[in-house]
């Protein structure tokens, strides 16, 4: 019998994941011939750390997903530089860039999304490409031509004050280039902030050298000139960057006949309006899936996975929860669900907290007891925690500013200053929905090194936030193998040499009464000058005056008036004496700044403002916490 033959258009994350886990569930080719179509020339490699390039944190090599060796490892036939120019739905054909024609019985689109340029005059040349002293930022290409043209010293024009922009801005900046960031609206990353949040995000980029324009747009364009803006105003720049968003790459579901409604329609077994063509990542349009983030890409992929091999025909994607980070250096910026939500909104309970002064905004928005948005800027305690509330449905605790003040714990959690302490369920790696659970097996199964734990379980291959959280728990998971082990390893001895004596050793011994004559000695270590280890105690250790000699059964002053049988004494088996390691619980947020239990039960910090509204059919009532003067006032990190 034939294999089935199942193509996957586009090589970027979407299709590299997807190609990885059929491969992962089916491994045998002549079930499932496997054909991976790229345009771009380079291997598959993470969009999401690009910033990382530009800043020059990362080389290129290091955002690569597959070795170069992949492709012939995993039976797969995967054609780079190339792409497909037509489907032929009714022979169920595609013709390729390079004249070749493929056969079909599944047909996946993963083809992305391709960076928007707005229609300012003299941003594109006459063929729609980018002018001369114009670049965008999407691909590995992209940062390569971007670097090219950077100088440190010289000006650079941002278009876009969304994550990518900021991103790139970020990068830039460290690289020395003066960076000046364009932006329509009135704050920045409107998509994902509220307009305080917004503006106090723009104070802390300014400290790291980055200037604003906002509520503008560009009017137009000359090369080594600059932008001229809708206030009359003028930004001199010697390289445009342009980062105002993506839209999804329909051009070939369009060609096809298929369905597009922004993106490629899906439904939820990801399925298009033909049943023989699924669509997955950017380019797919289904109602629970935010556009542009990875996470939602790659549980697509798993599902598609399934249903492709027929692993789990009863695969269906229902959404994803929409948890945003910003990747940029000395900025800790999440935010999560419906964080635009105000008191407004029937049955919506906001918290917020404001310190402008160190950089730092929280703002919490419950419906009940369950966690529907939030959004933490400089606070990654905070943001740990209410994100685990988040990803499990769990309930919020009743002091909700002290969750807020990163504070309060989860239901049976343990502080999240250590990784290790955190529960099996609480998610590491939100990009690969990776739990410390799976990587604390992986651990145990050999993969010792973050690089390990990344191939087994792919955490940390996602934006790469939760880098360091990796790098923490398998450290702290050698430290305690290593401690468990030390203990096993001297009650396991068979040959012990005597402990140094001390002082307390080379004590006094008190006198023992002697046995009656009647009674007979038995050779012991005692009398043979042999060190026996007393009992609970480490061969290694020196007791001084801390444990008593065993006991000796029976009376010992009063010797019996007849022949007494010896009494025969077990030997004490040498028990390991326990190692304490203390608990080191997580430290607030911020620099943790003394607290006070304010007279409505909640905390209360120096320097900041929180408030707390709740809005129930129409009534609202705003108390607040008074900060304690005393308090001392947290550093931004």
């Amino acid at each position: 019998m034939s294999p089935r033959q199942v193509v996957v258009v586009g090589y970027g994350m979407a299709g590299a994941r997807l190609a990885e886990l059929i491969r992962r569930r089916e491994p045998d080719p002549a079930r499932i011939a496997l054909t991976v179509i790229g345009a771009e020339p380079e291997p598959a490699y993470n969009r999401v750390l690009l910033s990382g390039v530009l800043a020059g944190q990362l080389p290129p090599v290091a955002v690569q997903l597959h070795e170069p060796d992949w492709a012939d490892q995993s039976g797969v036939d995967l054609r780079r530089a190339v792409s497909v120019t037509a489907v032929d739905r009714d022979s169920r054909m595609l013709t390729l860039s390079d004249g070749d024609r493929l056969h079909y019985d599944a047909l996946i689109l993963a083809t992305g999304a391709r960076p928007w340029l707005p229609p300012t005059p003299g941003l594109c040349a006459a063929d729609g490409a980018p002018a001369p002293g114009v670049r965008v930022f999407r691909t590995l290409a992209d940062c390569a031509q971007i670097l090219e043209v950077a100088r440190p010293g010289a000006p650079v024009a941002i278009l876009g004050g969304g994550l990518l922009g900021l991103e790139a801005a970020r990068g830039l900046a460290g690289r020395g280039s003066l960076v000046t960031v364009v932006h329509p609206v009135g704050h920045l990353m409107e998509r994902q902030l509220d307009a305080t949040a917004g503006a106090i995000l723009a104070e802390v980029l300014a400290e790291l050298g980055i200037e604003f324009r906002l509520g503008v747009t560009a009017t137009g364009y000359r090369p080594g000139d600059g932008l001229a803006l809708s206030d009359g105003s003028q930004v001199p720049a010697d390289l445009v960057v342009v980062a105002a968003g993506a839209t999804p790459d329909t051009t070939l579901a369009e060609a096809a006949g298929l369905t597009v409604d922004r993106g490629v329609r899906v439904d939820d077994a990801l399925r298009t309006s033909d049943p023989r063509i699924h669509a997955l990542g950017d380019c797919a349009s289904h109602p629970g899936a935010q556009g542009g983030f990875v996470q939602s890409a790659w549980e697509q992929a798993e599902i598609l996975a399934d249903l492709l091999t027929g692993a789990d025909p009863a695969a269906r994607y229902h959404g994803t929860p929409a948890v945003t980070r910003l990747k940029i250096r000395d900025v800790d910026l999440a935010t999560l669900g419906e964080a635009h939500l105000d008191r407004t909104d029937p049955g919506v309970e906001i918290l917020r907290l404001e310190d402008s002064t160190r950089g730092r905004y929280a703002k919490l928005v419950l419906r009940g007891d369950q966690i529907a948005g939030a959004i933490m800027l400089g606070a990654p305690d905070a943001a740990a925690r209410i994100t685990q509330l988040y990803d499990r449905g769990a309930p919020a605790p009743t002091d909700r500013l002290a969750l807020l003040l990163g504070r309060a714990l989860p239901t049976g959690a343990e502080p999240a200053g250590n990784p290790a302490d955190l529960p099996d369920a609480a998610i590491i790696c939100r990009c690969n929905t990776v739990t410390k659970a799976t990587l604390t097996q992986a651990w145990h199964n050999g993969a010792h090194q973050p690089a390990d734990l990344a191939r087994v379980t792919r955490a940390t291959t996602g934006c790469g936030s939760c880098r360091e959280t990796v790098k923490a728990l398998a450290a702290r998971l050698a430290e305690s193998a290593a401690t468990a082990a030390q203990p096993a390893t001297r009650a396991q001895t068979p040959t012990m040499k005597p402990a140094a004596p001390t002082p307390a050793a080379l004590a006094p011994v008190p006198a023992v009464p002697p046995l009656p004559a009647s009674v007979p000695v038995t050779p012991s270590a005692a009398t043979s000058g042999a060190a026996v280890p007393m009992a609970d105690t480490p061969p290694s250790a020196a007791p001084a005056a801390a444990t008593p000699p065993p006991a000796t059964s029976g009376p010992a002053a009063s010797p019996p008036t007849t022949p007494v049988p010896p009494t025969a004494v077990p030997e004490q088996p040498v028990r390991p004496q326990p190692t304490v390691v203390p608990a080191q619980g997580a430290a607030p947020l911020g620099a943790a700044p003394a607290t006070t239990a304010a007279p409505n039960g909640t905390a209360a910090r120096a320097g900041v403002t929180a408030s707390a509204e709740t809005t129930t059919s129409g009534t609202s009532a705003a108390p607040t916490a008074v900060p304690e003067p005393g308090a001392v006032a947290a550093q931004r990190s």
